[in-house]
Parts: structure tokens; C-alpha cells; sequence
């Protein structure tokens, strides 16, 4: 009797766990938002807040939801830079834009490309240009460290048209607390041969995005503005007071630290935020 067969079949087994077949293609119509991660998840359900609730931002968040509002119709839209103040909308407002185009009946998806997995953009690109569907890919926070070249480089090239450009029914929108995107320092400015050549390269990324959009750090009105929105919707009773020394202590006003002062609200009165 050949007792081979099994140890054979054995081996194969093992063989398949330690390098398992690759994964099967993502359905790129199945569903309204997806996580790239060098391999794509599809996300049941985009968590964003109302757009009217979005308060403090009205410029942006007309400019915005009217470009993704575009894109979701395969009209000419632009690649988006949203940068400045943390806490001030910037991914939310994109969420809540695709989610409102997608209840217009908009044939878009959101893409959120995790931070590791930027390099693998072509891959992506690869995909997303034989599906019948608009796609914003989102980069979240993104920054470039200090001598970092090859990133910014690539970067331009995806929003120039080189060779692994976005595909037409691709457009890319990112986020960062800086609009030149790369770190830059003072020290910069007292170049004694040129002190604009090294901004100005810096900036010209930025300059690639056919809309960038500064976020700034909220005024006492906007705040207290954002506040009343959040306590209206949600039936809350709001002190403005104690929300400002709130503010205080965390040293900040935006929207993010508003919404941290109504989830304390709810918290106190056993109240659940939807």
C-alpha cells in the first residue's frame, strides 16, 4: 500500500496556509464606501454627521459638496486639498458630501486609503478604472516627512496625468494640517540666495489640486453656532457657559471639541448619540 498519498495531500495543505490564494476582487458596485489597504473592505454604511450640522465651514462646505455633487454625475470635477485647523470638518465634510450625492441618486463611492498602503495607489487605480462607477479616494492626514522626495514626486504625478495618472472617473481628495502638504521650516525663508525657490517647490504641490480649501480654527460665534446645531438636533440642554470653559481646557475651539462637550451632555443624561 503506497502511504505516500496522504503525506502528499498533507504537505499541499500546508503549503495552502502558508500561502493562500489571493483574495477575490472587490465588487466595486456592491457598496457605498471602501478601505484600501493594498487589497480592497467594503464599508456597509458611510458614519457621517448631517451636512446642516456641519457648521463654521459654509464656503467649504458649498464648495465641496457641489464638486463631489459633479463628480457623482461624471461631470468635470477637481482633485481636493482641504487643509489647516484639526478638528474642523475636513474628513467629515467629504463623508458627509458622498453620502449626500449617494442619496441624490449620485453613482459614486468613497475610497479611504489607509496610511501604509499610499504606495499601492496604481494598484488601485488598476481597478477603479474598469468599474462603471465614480470614486473619490480619500487620503486622509497626509503629510510627507522632511526629505521625503519620491512622495510629493508621485503624488504630482497621479494629479498631472503621468503615467499611473487617477483614471477620468477618479478623482483624489486629501487632507492635511498643512497646505504645502511637506514639512516646511522657518529657516527656509532666510535662504540668502533665493528665499522663495524652496517654498514656492513645496507649494507647487498643493497647486496641482484644482480646489484647496483652508480650514481655520473657529471663532467663539462659530463655536457656540456649532454647538446649538448639535444640542437642537440631538434635544440636549446646552450651557454655553460651561461649553466654553470646555473649550478652555482643552486649550482649542472647533468642531471636533463641540462634539466632545455634547457627547459628555449625552453621557449625563443617558442618552445614546445615533
Amino acid at each position: 500500500m503506497d502511504n505516500s498519498e496522504p503525506l502528499m495531500r498533507r504537505l499541499a495543505d500546508a503549503l495552502d496556509r502558508l500561502a493562500p490564494p489571493p483574495p477575490a476582487p472587490a465588487d466595486w458596485l456592491a457598496a457605498p464606501a471602501y478601505v484600501w489597504t493594498g487589497t480592497a473592505r467594503a464599508v456597509a454604511a458611510i458614519e457621517a454627521p448631517p451636512l446642516a450640522l456641519l457648521r463654521g465651514i459654509d464656503q467649504q462646505k458649498e464648495a465641496v459638496v457641489a464638486n463631489v455633487a459633479r463628480l457623482a454625475h461624471g461631470h468635470a470635477a477637481h482633485d481636493m486639498l482641504l487643509w489647516g485647523a484639526r478638528g474642523m470638518g475636513k474628513s467629515a465634510l467629504l463623508r458627509a458630501a458622498v453620502k449626500d450625492a449617494q442619496a441624490a441618486g449620485g453613482a459614486i463611492a468613497l475610497v479611504q486609503v489607509a496610511s501604509d498602503a499610499v504606495s499601492s495607489l496604481p494598484a488601485l487605480f488598476t481597478q477603479l478604472a474598469q468599474t462603471q462607477r465614480n470614486m473619490l479616494v480619500f487620503l486622509d492626514d497626509l503629510g510627507f516627512a522632511e526629505g521625503d522626495g519620491e512622495g510629493p514626486r508621485t503624488l504630482r504625478s497621479w494629479l498631472d496625468g503621468g503615467v499611473e495618472a487617477r483614471p477620468p472617473n477618479v478623482r483624489l481628495a486629501v487632507t492635511s494640517n498643512r497646505r504645502a502638504i511637506v514639512v516646511r521650516h522657518g529657516a527656509e525663508q532666510d535662504d540668502p540666495i533665493n528665499p522663495r525657490d524652496v517654498v514656492d517647490d513645496r507649494l507647487a504641490l498643493a497647486d496641482r489640486f484644482g480646489m484647496s480649501l483652508g480650514f481655520h480654527a473657529c471663532s467663539q460665534d462659530d463655536y457656540l453656532a456649532i454647538l446649538r446645531g448639535y444640542a437642537a438636533e440631538y434635544g440636549l440642554p446646552l450651557d454655553e457657559h460651561e461649553a466654553l470653559e470646555w473649550s478652555k481646557r482643552r486649550g482649542a475651539r472647533s468642531g471636533r471639541v463641540a462634539w466632545h462637550y455634547i457627547t459628555e451632555l449625552a453621557g449625563r443624561a443617558g442618552r445614546t448619540l445615533a
